[in-house]
């Protein structure tokens, strides 16, 4: 990448963590994400962290209430495998103007290659673009959010960001 292909500001990311049983004392995956965004050019307030339920209309009015309130990406943990209570996928991909098939792809490849091997196949972790604002949505254990987070979103999201946000 170039330096042309960066943003040239700080980055204003949400961190929203879905889950029914974590608190902000529990929620390892949400603040690890915090501790690599803060590693970046970018920010995350404190207003924009939240830990909410797994259920669809609470997830998509929490990533909704973020992306009105201009922040370049949501950045959600949890949610995202297939157990019934799982449904952090069907709340963000409505949303998605695009999916960013790739991420989810390369996160699966990742997963089986670096860390759990076949089990791998149960992450729906995926990304998409809402104008020009980013949703990510990893699973929640600390090992998923390091490896989504330092392989994928730390080299990217600059990238990503200026993509979204370049004139033509």
């Amino acid at each position: 990448m170039s330096i042309v292909d960066r943003i040239d500001r700080d980055i204003k990311v949400a961190v929203l963590t879905v889950s029914d049983t974590r608190d902000k004392s529990t929620d390892k995956g949400g603040k690890l994400v915090i501790d690599y965004i803060q590693k970046m050019n970018a920010s995350v307030p404190e207003e924009h962290y939240e830990i909410v339920k797994d259920e669809i209309g609470i997830i998509q009015s929490a990533v909704k209430k973020y992306l009105e309130q201009g922040v370049d990406a949501v950045i959600t943990t949890g949610g995202t495998g297939i157990a019934r209570r799982d449904v952090t996928i069907e709340a963000v991909t409505p949303l998605f103007d695009k999916d960013i098939q790739g991420f989810g792809e390369l996160f699966r490849m990742l997963s089986y290659t670096e860390d759990i091997g076949s089990r791998s196949l149960l992450s729906r972790a995926a990304a998409g673009t809402y104008g020009n604002q980013l949703i990510i949505s990893l699973p929640g254990s600390s090992g998923a959010v390091k490896l989504g987070m330092e392989k994928l979103v730390m080299p990217e999201l600059n990238h990503l960001v200026y993509e979204l946000n370049k004139e033509n």
